[in-house]
């Protein structure tokens, strides 16, 4: 292994969300000298990676991904790092060492964690984990409007200092169904803007409709109580299909409801897009659901007992030592924000969602789950209503229409959804199948003699 070469490959750098509380380079020493403590009280996401002699360190939070890949050059093993996996892909390639990559072999840095990675080769060493979100579980007050004001105005810090940092003269969309988690953001947003001193009909929210959706008559029915008609604009698509193909390639992954949400962000997106060529700044209210462990249990092989045993579980998954866990994708929430960044990176937005912040999890994490359902799984579909409402009316005096919960997709597509459901096994072969070619086109690729392996990255 030849000495003075630099292994390391950042592809993207780092990244920090608008309004964290530390700058990019800052971050980047923290993961770099495996300041744990430093990353804790950065506020704000952030991604970066750093060498220190032969180790090489990540760390990233819910709001930014990071992939990694090991290639193999004479000089040793190559860390990689992008934020897609086609960036990694694309670098091999450049190199003439595409037949080296394969899609699963990419690594997504789990949310919340230090990885450090020894660059010593043959074979290569697993990753060190260790954690820098450590909130306390539980022992927070039984009383859901003590509950609700704490989570809330977490959220609403975190929304705030999005807000603070953006142009005052922008707009902000708010992709709005009228259900409670999107609901509180345009409230949020709104009273935030007020409390700023701006003008509080910068933000507009918009709903997807594709004919047939309860979505937009709740939506309406909801802009219609609180008097803010002029601040909503429905997208009206009716009879237009999703791409699920296209939102597989966007999204790099094939978790049937998270290509079904994208490919409806997508059509949202993309006519929001055309609408407004100039807007950038988009919020809406991904990882509420997760918060207040709001999913339907008969979708999944989860029980009662199993989320409330593991309070992360929908934010990281299993966790990095249980058997379910994924690799290439990281778990939860950590993996499937993909659904949301990728997306709104395609058309240009800057994407946001105050409930994604590690002190509005805090919050949520200090809930007594167990105590307020009490055996009753079903409190679980009325809870987080309850905590929200209660939250919002808390931080801005207006007490907000709930409505029954449905997905993004189903929202937007009433019964044509049902037509264009997918499995994992489809979504799964579809993902392979377009790195098929890609993947042929590499091992085609003659393979690179000694001499020109011993040139690349000198």
């Amino acid at each position: 292994m030849l000495a003075g070469v630099e292994r390391l490959v950042d592809l993207v750098g780092p990244r920090v969300s608008r309004g964290a509380s530390a700058d990019a380079v800052a971050v980047r020493e923290a993961v770099r000298a495996g300041d744990t403590a430093a990353l804790a009280a950065t506020e704000g996401h952030f991604a970066a990676v750093a060498r220190e002699g032969q180790t090489v360190r990540l760390a990233r939070t819910l709001g930014l991904p990071l992939r990694y890949f090991v290639a193999k050059l004479f000089h040793g093993p190559f860390l990689i790092v992008g934020e897609r996996i086609e960036q990694l892909y694309d670098w091999c390639c450049d190199r003439k060492i595409g037949w080296q990559f394969d899609p699963l072999y990419t690594r997504m840095a789990p949310a919340h964690y230090l990885v450090e990675l020894d660059q010593v080769g043959c074979p290569d060493p697993t990753p060190r984990c260790t954690r820098f979100f450590t909130p306390p579980v539980g022992g927070g007050s039984a009383d859901v409007d003590e509950l609700g004001e704490a989570y809330v105005r977490a959220a609403y810090g975190s929304l705030r200092c999005w807000l603070e940092a953006v142009p005052a003269d922008a707009p902000v969309a708010v992709l709005f169904s009228g259900g409670v988690d999107s609901s509180s953001v345009f409230l949020l947003a709104r009273h935030a803007l007020r409390e700023l001193g701006r003008n509080p009909d910068h933000v507009r929210a918009f709903t997807l409709d594709l004919g047939g959706g309860q979505d937009l008559e709740q939506a309406a029915a909801w802009v219609r109580e609180l008097g803010l008609e002029q601040s909503w604009e429905p997208l009206r698509l009716t009879g237009r299909k999703p791409d699920l193909e296209g939102a597989i390639a966007c999204i790099e992954d094939y978790h049937p409801l998270d290509v079904e949400c994208a490919a409806a962000s997508l059509l949202a997106l993309r006519e929001i897009r055309a609408r407004y060529p100039s807007l950038r700044f988009l919020l809406d209210g991904d990882g509420g659901d997760e918060n207040l462990k709001s999913y339907p249990l008969e979708d999944s092989d989860l029980t009662v007992s199993s989320v409330l045993r593991n309070p992360l579980l929908y934010q990281e998954g299993w966790g990095l030592d249980a058997i379910k866990h994924s690799q290439t994708y990281s778990g939860g929430l950590s993996r499937s924000y993909v659904r949301t960044y990728a997306p709104a990176q395609r058309f240009g937005f800057e994407a946001h969602s105050p409930y994604t912040s590690r002190p509005a999890i805090a919050a949520s994490l200090r809930i007594p789950f167990e105590a307020l359902l009490d055996g009753r799984a079903e409190r679980l579909a009325t809870l987080k209503a309850d905590v929200v409402r209660d939250g919002v009316e808390a931080v801005t005096g207006i007490r907000m229409p709930v409505f029954p919960k449905r997905r993004f997709q189903e929202g937007a597509g009433g019964a044509a959804y049902r037509q264009w459901r997918v499995s994992k096994a489809w979504c799964r072969r579809t993902f392979l199948a377009q790195w098929e070619d890609r993947l042929r086109h590499a091992w085609e690729t003659p393979e690179l003699n000694r001499r020109e392996l011993a040139n690349i990255g000198a």
